[in-house]
């Protein structure tokens, strides 16, 4: 039997590395990300099909939809961009440049994953997930963190309105708040705060769960938080 196939942008070696780790035991995978050393170990562990791509162009990411062999089932938008500083300090095309790759890229990436799912057969009703990995900034805004807010707040926006769109079309929409510091390769939990960080497999458990959600009980939104976080 064929694998379905999942679409993975913005691949490294934290979440999204296992993120693909956890989708390869049933999917066949593309993976895509500005720099392609960042994802070829990942890639090489998952068997992965890899596309350098630059998710803010369009052209690059109907092409990359374009070309997969199938509608992709599962599409997962992980890319964000950060620039800290006071608000009046702010270069205004460094703040462009975040949103572009923070908000921008999930639309370019929820338009043409949708075109693809739109035009495949359901299964059981749904004709696939789009997932977007949000952050506690698309809920509330930090000092000296306004663009990432509002990047995240856009994407946050735009995951809500294609969730009411597409959800009876048989699309799953869904934004997940990662709210607090992964446990991402090179760094360390503080030694008297165990558990208070969050697991990249785990996180991937909670997106497996969201993928494999009866469409009669559909999430659009969720959170995941170490047990120790305060919100």
């Amino acid at each position: 039997m064929t694998k379905q196939h999942a679409v993975l942008i913005g691949v490294g070696d934290g979440l999204s590395a296992a993120l693909a780790r956890e989708l390869a035991k049933d999917h066949a995978l593309t993976l895509a990300a500005r720099n392609g050393d960042r994802m070829r170990e990942v890639a090489e562990d998952t068997k992965a099909e890899t596309v350098l791509l630059d998710a803010t162009d369009e052209p690059a990411v109907a092409a990359l939809f374009d070309d997969l062999p199938t509608a992709p089932r599962v599409v997962i938008y992980n890319p964000s961009a950060r620039v800290r500083g006071p608000v009046a300090d702010l270069d205004a095309n460094e703040v462009r440049n975040a949103l572009d790759v923070t908000a921008i890229g999930a639309f370019l990436t929820g338009k043409h994953a949708a075109r693809r799912m739109l035009a495949a057969e359901t299964v059981d009703g749904v004709r696939g997930t789009i997932l977007f990995t949000g952050a506690s900034a698309g809920v509330k805004g930090f000092p000296q963190s306004a663009p990432f807010a509002m990047g995240k707040f856009a994407q946050r926006g735009l995951a809500e309105s294609m969730a009411r769109e597409l959800h009876p079309q048989g699309i799953h929409v869904a934004w997940i708040n990662i709210d607090g510091a992964i446990l991402n390769p090179g760094r360390t939990e503080p030694a008297d705060k165990p558990g208070s960080m969050l697991r990249p497999e785990a996180i991937a458990v909670t997106y497996r769960h969201l993928i494999e959600q009866d469409p009669t009980a559909w999430s659009n939104e969720i959170a995941v938080r170490p047990w120790v976080e305060k919100f």
